[in-house]
């Protein structure tokens, strides 16, 4: 008959000890390489798809008629409203006044009505609200707005959290890019996007011209060329137009 010897405390502590290192050892140990944020500025200022406002100020003239560089403007809203718009086409018209400019507001709200149903916006589509003029002694204009989606950069520009200095050593010994280094450029390319759902997929093809490319298959089909011949000023030498 054997008897065991009781376990002390200080086996005890020996015995989780060892444990402890034992699993050290296989445990993972987590590396942490690289910057604590993103370096590409692509990962720092995302491009993302947003809702937004479109709006277009339409200031009244004397006689309450839209001029041509207004009507002009008017006329590309309405067929950017027409391909991207969402929900309806609000017309604030300013409220507060004097009299006699009230009659040259309604006679303009009443040409972009006309416009709107010129050009394809019937006037259901078009609600008309008003907005309180701060001031009656500046230019009083009638707004246009529409709800659409836009690119946007998801990040706020012009956040310097680093110093660029020689007052944050740290920083410039890692040699990275400042925290603000291509906003701008991210939020102008979000700005020329006329489809933000470019961004996102490619557009599908459109349809094919089939007299050209019979009339192509026609010229390789004879041995000849089905390239476009290009003239200018008589000649037909690129070359010789490219080295002037």
């Amino acid at each position: 008959m054997s008897h065991s010897s009781p376990r002390t405390p200080m086996a005890l502590a020996a015995i989780a000890g060892l444990a402890a290192l034992l699993g050290a050892c296989r445990a993972n140990p987590v590396a942490t390489t690289g910057s604590l944020y993103p370096v590409d500025y692509r990962a720092r200022h995302p491009i993302a798809l947003t809702e937004g406002v479109r709006t277009l100020d339409v200031f009244v003239t004397g006689t309450g008629h839209l001029d041509p560089r207004q009507a002009a403007d008017v006329d590309a809203f309405l067929l950017e409203f027409r391909r991207y718009g969402r929900g309806t086409l609000v017309l604030d018209l300013p409220g507060g006044i004097a009299p006699a400019q009230g009659a040259a507001v309604e006679r303009t709200a009443a040409a972009l009505r006309r416009m709107g149903a010129d050009g394809g916006v019937p006037g259901r589509q078009i609600v008309i609200s008003h907005y309180a003029v701060a001031n009656p002694n500046l230019a009083s204009p009638l707004r246009l707005s529409f709800q659409r989606m836009e690119a946007k950069v998801a990040s706020q520009c012009g956040t310097w959290p680093q110093d660029l200095g020689v007052g944050d050593a740290p920083f410039n010994g890692r040699n990275e890019t400042y925290w603000n280094f291509g906003c701008a450029s991210q939020s102008n390319f979000a700005a020329q996007v006329a489809d933000p759902v470019d961004l996102v997929r490619a557009r599908p093809e459109g349809r094919i011209d089939t007299i050209r490319r019979t009339n192509d298959i026609g010229k390789i089909r004879d041995g000849k060329d089905p390239s476009i011949e290009w003239r200018q000023d008589g000649k037909t030498s690129v070359k010789s137009q490219v080295s002037q």
